[in-house]
């Protein structure tokens, strides 16, 4: 690279973390929290000395170092944060240092930022889900309530059926529409949840296996920064612990206490920082394929059903009629997550689903006739 590309790049840098440095230094001063306060202070530290780096690599390059001018999108966020408050910036921020360790990726004298730009993504993140800093039981519910809203194994059962109920349910009405035969349509039926079911699957374990292998990697730079660089493992553990809202002596202790045993530090370092079980990464790829499989086929079999035992206009009501069933069966479901009333939710689910397949039917119907004509 000439030397024209390499200064460049070296300012480049230098406004990013110079921008970061200021953003954190804005976020100090307008967070109420002081526990949280102080984390910012200590970005923005961590930061400028990155700034210090990439100034120092200018000026030995030749170059003149530039003062330091806030970007407006810099100053816009700093204004958010104080007409707002902080919350409303740091998960911004967190998507920010994210990209800059992947940009210091392909910069050799900047590898030994990575692990401090992913560090401080990882300690804002637990400051969004923790929505300011709470502590102890008030943070163990928190995240509870947070994964029965959200993301349990009964909500995934309940999305899983949905999408094969509807996507097949529609696939028919309009096969349906199109007046094929009766064997058409159930062939066309069965088709359609085998595709849907293997293609449900198929997604469900690349999404998983590629989870678990990106965990792993992440715990195999966790050994590594063990390894190498206790004391930073430490800091960046103190400062998740004072962003759930324990104070600075006391998330000291707990740190040093969880270095000093190597041999299950890295397991509660990887469960602190990455918010993941190193026995388990997220569950087996096989048994998610497996259960979204099922699932998704549960929910497809029903519009079918009708098809086995019926023909014509006879099987399409009764296939509606048995869809109907299951939307607001479906929609009910939902309501253990949104809390809305059951009814309501029910019968929102059968209107939409019932809307759709109608279309659909309409659009077989005039594709049917203009083939035939």
């Amino acid at each position: 690279m000439d030397q024209k590309a390499e200064r460049a790049r070296y300012l480049r840098n230098l406004e990013e973390e110079r921008n970061s440095t200021y953003l954190y230094r804005a976020l100090s001063e307008h967070e109420e929290n002081p526990r949280l306060a102080e984390v910012y202070r200590k970005l923005a530290e961590a930061e400028e000395h990155h700034a210090d780096l990439w100034a120092g690599k200018l000026a030995a390059a030749g170059a003149k170092v530039p003062p330091f001018r806030p970007a407006v999108r810099t100053r816009l966020l700093a204004w958010l944060s104080r007409s707002l408050g902080p919350e409303m910036v740091v998960p911004t921020l967190s998507a920010k240092e994210e990209t800059a360790s992947g940009d210091y990726g392909s910069q050799p004298d900047a590898a030994d930022l990575i692990p401090t730009e992913q560090s401080h993504a990882r300690v804002l993140r637990q400051i969004v889900q923790n929505s300011g800093g709470v502590g102890g039981s008030a943070l163990a519910q928190l995240e509870g309530r947070h994964r029965m809203a959200g993301g349990n194994a009964l909500r995934a059962a309940v999305l899983g059926a949905s999408d094969g109920l509807l996507s097949n349910f529609n696939l028919i009405m309009g096969v349906a529409g199109a007046q094929l035969a009766n064997r058409s349509i159930l062939l066309t039926g069965c088709a359609g949840m085998l595709a849907g079911a293997i293609s449900m699957a198929l997604g469900e374990w690349i999404s998983v296996q590629s989870s678990r292998e990106l965990y792993q990697r992440h715990i195999e730079t966790e050994r590594e920064e063990i390894e190498n660089a206790p004391e930073e493992e430490v800091e960046e553990l103190v400062l998740i612990y004072q962003a759930r809202g324990i104070d600075e002596p006391t998330a000291r202790q707990i740190a040093g206490r969880i270095m000093d045993d190597r041999e299950n530090a890295l397991g509660t370092l990887v469960r602190e920082e990455l918010g993941v079980d190193p026995e388990e990464l997220g569950g087996s790829a096989w048994v998610a394929a497996i259960t979204s499989f099922l699932l998704f086929a549960a929910g497809a079999v029903i519009p079918i059903i009708p098809f086995l035992f019926m023909s014509g206009a006879a099987a399409v009501v009764t296939s509606a009629a048995f869809s109907a069933v299951g939307l607001f069966a479906v929609g009910a479901a939902i309501t253990l997550f949104t809390g809305r009333p059951v009814f309501y939710a029910g019968m929102r689910q059968v209107g939409f689903g019932l809307i759709a397949a109608a279309v659909t039917y309409l659009v077989g119907r005039l594709v049917g006739g203009s083939l035939a004509g």
